[in-house]
């Protein structure tokens, strides 16, 4: 599958408008003259939002949303990439949703005849005309089986697939001419937005994803009493079409409903954020799109849909994650330096090492010391973004998406559920979790898949050392040797010995001159011998060269 993704993705590098084909190409049906109506569409719209004379905030999160789809998950992305937008410019595209006007009845019905190859009729006995839900992806309807079961169905949107398809397409040709263009700035960054775009694109257009996503977490969600989704019909879902039980239940974007049916919100949004940890920091497997349409009470539980989107952790990562939370929450500096630094892909440059630190410090002194109350966890994952990117630190792309989850979730408890600390819950059921037998559960699996790694690393040290032995044996083992810090003290006594021996050469051509003029040798010029005339002109301008040399030098270590 890995092998497969990357021969994908590099049959994607195609030209702007296509000129050799791929197998991306022809499994999307994209063609020159498609992906340059496309473009048109595109500066079109631009046009009317008269971007070319200044772009607002808000003018941006309307544009988008009447790109499309693609756009309106490019502006979901850049609204968590302070480090590419002023942080007015993310606060508004935070609030792009993906609602659409809804696609017409007979569109929907033809769309699922020609995905079953069969009468609808045949498979449902009824489908509400009025949609559930209408998004710029996709549409649900209400509707009942001929067996009986009370379902939604989740059409896709005629097209939609090939559009998106032909904006990455579009997006990622541009991105790729802008970085051979301006190499040293932050398009590297867009980049990598096109690229996480890139990588979700399949899988969110792809229902069949989202109906083992739907399977998968209705497995888990059982060990736990308030947690649930609605089970998929497997047999009836497609690459555009997902058939699920219909929940019937109040939206947590009612709370007045909420309160009416006799449920305490305080209580709601206490096992929501526990939910959700679970999901998070105990199963690795969380719903990465939690926001108010997507989560509904039904008899007591807490059920989520629209599973499209979701993120994975590993054992490492969580850990990590539990470890910094739970430093945020105990107030421990020191730890949460430890953490953010234990998050790091790569290890920062040794050069780098002490600004890293000190730009460490005054994120543990702005965070880890505030009330839990008053934490914006948004924020801190703002500035916790900007220290990596400026230190040139990956951060896992996985930790992006958790994130973007908690920042949504955040807001969802800010506007709906207010006085439920988000941190003070997630804090507790970390410390509740700790008991000694999950304790050393964990470290046995963390100890497990360090040891396998570092077994590999020794090994692979001892077939180094083989290899050294061996041509140390036969006088073909060379050492290279970098002293760090020490380019600039060698680099100024290159500079001594070359004015140095320039000098000599200034001091002995003056020398030779006069012996020359001494000894009275024919022709002359000025009563001078012509030899040692040409020696002091060479020993006069290489002279002065000495002089401006260390007079320039001089002003730009001053500078």
């Amino acid at each position: 599958m890995d092998l497969e993704r990357a021969v994908q993705r590099e049959g994607v590098t195609f030209s702007l408008f296509g000129l050799r084909r791929d197998s991306f190409s022809e499994r999307y049906h994209l063609t020159r003259r498609g992906k340059a109506k496309r473009l048109r569409e595109i500066v079109r719209i631009a046009k009317q939002f008269d971007i070319f004379h200044g772009l607002t905030p808000v003018k941006m999160r309307l544009m988008f949303e009447a790109l499309g789809p693609t756009f309106v998950k490019v502006g979901q992305i850049l609204s968590m990439r302070s480090e590419m937008l002023p942080q007015s410019f993310c606060d508004e595209l935070s609030k792009l949703r993906a609602d659409a006007d809804p696609m017409p009845y007979q569109t929907v019905v033809d769309t699922l005849a020609k995905e079953y190859g069969r009468p609808i009729d045949e498979i449902f006995s009824s489908i509400d005309s009025k949609p559930l839900g209408s998004a710029s992806l996709a549409q649900v309807h209400r509707a009942t089986l001929t067996t009986g079961e009370d379902v939604a169905v989740k059409v896709q949107r005629p097209g939609v697939r090939e559009t998106m398809a032909q904006d990455v397409a579009i997006m990622r040709s541009l991105a790729k001419v802008a970085a051979k263009l301006f190499p040293d700035t932050q398009i590297i960054d867009f980049k990598g937005v096109v690229e996480e775009l890139w990588d979700t694109f399949e899988a969110e257009t792809d229902f069949l994803v989202e109906a083992r996503n739907l399977a998968a977490f209705k497995k888990f969600s059982k060990a736990y009493k308030y947690m649930d989704c609605p089970a998929p019909y497997a047999e009836l879902c497609t690459e555009h079409v997902v058939v699920m039980d219909y929940v019937d239940g109040i939206s947590v974007s009612h709370p007045g409903r909420l309160l009416d049916a006799g449920y305490d919100l305080k209580e709601i949004g206490t096992k929501l954020v526990d939910n959700y940890a679970t999901q998070i920091l105990d199963e690795g497997f969380f719903h990465a799109d939690p926001h108010p349409g997507n989560i509904i009470v039904r008899g007591g539980q807490i059920v989520l849909i629209d599973l499209g989107m979701t993120g994975r952790l590993d054992q490492r990562t969580r850990t990590v994650l539990k470890d910094m939370l739970f430093a945020v929450a105990q107030q421990d500096s020191p730890a949460l330096a430890d953490s953010l630094l234990r998050f790091a892909v790569a290890s920062p440059d040794s050069e780098d090492y002490p600004s890293l630190l000190a730009d460490l410090d005054m994120v543990v002194q702005e965070f880890g010391t505030v009330d839990l109350s008053e934490l914006d966890i948004a924020a801190f994952l703002t500035s916790l973004t900007q220290l990596a990117s400026r230190h040139g630190i990956e951060i896992p792309s996985s930790i992006t998406t958790v994130g973007r989850a908690l920042v949504t979730l955040e807001g969802l408890l800010d506007e709906f559920i207010p006085n439920v600390n988000m941190i003070q819950i997630i804090s507790a059921h970390i410390a509740a979790s700790q008991t000694p037998e999950t304790m050393v559960k964990n470290e046995a699996k963390s100890l497990a898949i360090e040891g396998r790694q570092a077994l590999h690393d020794a090994m692979a040290a001892l077939t180094e050392m083989k290899h050294a032995t061996r041509m140390l044996t036969r006088g073909q083992l060379r050492v290279n040797m970098e002293l760090v810090g020490s380019e600039e003290p060698f680099q100024q006594l290159s500079d001594m010995v070359n004015r140095l021996t320039m000098a000599l050469i200034v001091v002995g051509l003056f020398i030779g001159s006069s012996i020359v003029y001494y000894a009275g040798i024919k022709p002359v010029v000025f009563g001078i011998p012509i030899v040692g005339f040409m020696g002091y002109i060479v020993a006069f301008a290489l002279g002065c060269w000495i002089v401006l040399d260390i007079l320039i030098k001089g002003r730009r270590k001053k500078h």
